[in-house]
């Protein structure tokens, strides 16, 4: 059997841009990624803590070092500048497998997105 347990998780990160004029996606810094464990176009789930919305997206690199974490296209409409949003990342694996994995979870400076 499988099931679906957190593979990634960035918690507590601030957008830092809302861009509606783009295809769509979530653009976040390299560093952020390689920390999370998250790689390019990766499905992920947004949670934004300031409105309630939930909503799922794709990962595109940002610039390394930078602390971006913009949502494009129809996804920023659900969130704005200065928002604090948790991005997880999922996967399926075996029952027995499950119970022993440990995911990448991150915990940045919400004022600067970076690693602490």
């Amino acid at each position: 059997m499988l099931i679906e347990v957190v593979k990634s998780k960035i918690h507590r990160v601030t957008v830092t841009e809302a861009n509606l004029d783009y295809i769509g996606s979530i653009t976040i810094d390299e560093d952020l990624m390689d920390a999370a464990n998250l790689i390019a176009n990766e499905k992920v789930q947004i949670v934004d803590n300031n409105n309630g919305e939930r909503f799922e997206t794709y990962v595109i690199k940002g610039e390394r070092g930078s602390g971006m974490i913009c949502l494009n296209g129809a996804a920023a409409r659900k969130v704005q500048r200065g928002d604090i949003i948790i991005i997880m990342s999922y996967a399926f694996m075996d029952f027995e497998e499950a119970k022993t994995f440990k995911p990448a979870v991150v915990f940045p400076d919400t004022s600067t997105n970076r690693l602490m």
